[in-house]
């Protein structure tokens, strides 16, 4: 286990909009904003069409070969993630949502593009005084939070 502390900075109550892609208008935010680390939970709904990661094809296998699963219809979510920045001082936003529609839940990263549907809200918490960046790990391919 690797961990740090960090300090509570400011929170942001947000409204993403119809259309909108999640990752890609958090980040925009987020450096809009000079927000390098935060904490993020999210709700709300997803269109059909976004896109999710949802595992490795074969478990522990090398190089990692993610899978894709495509929303087919409108979906209810709810998802918890993290921003820190990566090599390049960028915020990186890495989240996973939980998304169902009737009796079916799908859980999945929103990196491959979440297309908010009328509306998501998101609870923003920025974290100060920490360091923690994403690094590129050459044993996973990830870029793994070092703290």
């Amino acid at each position: 286990m690797k961990y740090a502390e960090a300090r509570l900075g400011r929170t942001f109550i947000i409204r993403l909009e119809d259309g909108e892609i999640l990752h890609e208008t958090i980040e925009a935010f987020a450096r809009a904003h000079a927000i390098t680390a935060a904490a993020i939970i999210a709700l709300g709904g997803a269109d059909e069409g976004s896109r999710l990661v949802v595992g490795p094809e074969h478990g522990r296998s090398k190089p990692v070969s993610p899978m894709e699963h495509i929303l087919a219809d409108v979906h209810e979510i709810a998802g918890v993630g993290t921003i820190f920045p990566d090599k390049d001082r960028n915020p990186v936003l890495h989240m996973h949502i939980a998304s169902g529609r009737n009796e079916s839940t799908i859980t999945g990263c929103v990196r491959r593009g979440v297309r908010v549907w009328q509306v998501l809200e998101v609870i923003l918490f920025e974290l100060h005084d920490t360091r923690a960046c994403r690094i590129f790990d050459t044993q996973t391919g990830f870029e793994l939070l070092e703290p």
